[in-house]
């Protein structure tokens, strides 16, 4: 459900206007049925006390309904988001971060400016729900996710794939930038363990980063990008693997 149209729905709009004044803790109660039948075009001659009454009632309904309507735009609102965010972490989910990237890879090839997707992959987050629980591990992908809210731009988007996946929009920003700022936020989420029951428990992330300029689908970009953070999470695992060997 949208709401089409943010003025209030009275059955005056002048009688509204009139009435919006009878805030005034000034202004008697008369004065305000005086401005509001002047309003209607009621000669004062005719405003009777059975006039003055109907009035009275009338700005009454007015009243109740501009209230019924602000409590159902916050009801809105607040259904919206909920539609929106993700289960467990305050970012996006993934059908309203889609939504967002369709949105932003059209604009990047209506102005050809690049924008860019980097996606990530936690390291290990199985171990964390074997060790220390599946509580840790919620803990972990809100500590994740509150890192990369905390390290990105208001016009950039955070969202959560599902599961242990995440990404983030990083808007007009080039191949360059983005491998830049890929970085600064898997070091960002390295330097701030998950501090559990005393226990400070290591975060790590792969990612991938794909930057588009128009032509693409959502889905082109999120396959790219997946594909790059897989290659490197398997580059990261042979690294490991070696020094184990070594």
């Amino acid at each position: 459900m949208k709401v089409s149209s943010s003025r209030p729905i009275v059955p005056n709009a002048r009688l509204a206007s009139a009435y919006s004044r009878s805030g005034e803790t000034a202004a008697p109660a008369a004065r305000v049925i005086s401005d509001s039948a002047s309003v209607l075009g009621i000669p004062d001659a005719e405003l009777t006390p059975k006039v003055q009454g109907a009035i009275q009632r009338l700005m009454e309904e007015v009243e109740s309904l501009r209230r019924e309507l602000e409590q159902s735009r916050q009801r809105i609102a607040y259904l919206e988001q909920l539609a929106d965010q993700d289960a467990l972490a305050p970012v996006a989910n993934r059908r309203a971060f889609v939504r967002e990237l369709s949105r932003i890879m059209a604009f990047s090839e209506r102005y050809d400016s690049p924008s860019s997707l980097v996606y990530f992959d936690v390291n290990g987050l199985k171990p964390i729900n074997d060790t220390h629980g599946h509580p840790a591990g919620d803990a972990a992908l809100m500590r994740i996710a509150d890192v990369l809210v905390e390290n990105v731009r208001e016009s950039d988007v955070v969202g959560r794939l599902g599961g242990d996946e995440f990404a983030v929009i990083l808007s007009q920003a080039d191949e360059t930038t983005a491998a830049e700022k890929g970085q600064m936020l898997v070091q960002s989420i390295e330097d701030q363990p998950l501090d559990w029951n005393g226990e400070n428990i290591p975060l790590l992330v792969s990612y991938g980063i794909y930057t588009f300029r128009g032509g693409d689908t959502a889905g082109d970009a999120l396959a790219a990008a997946d594909r790059a953070m897989y290659e490197n999470k398997m580059a990261y695992k042979k690294k490991v693997q070696a020094a184990a060997a070594s």
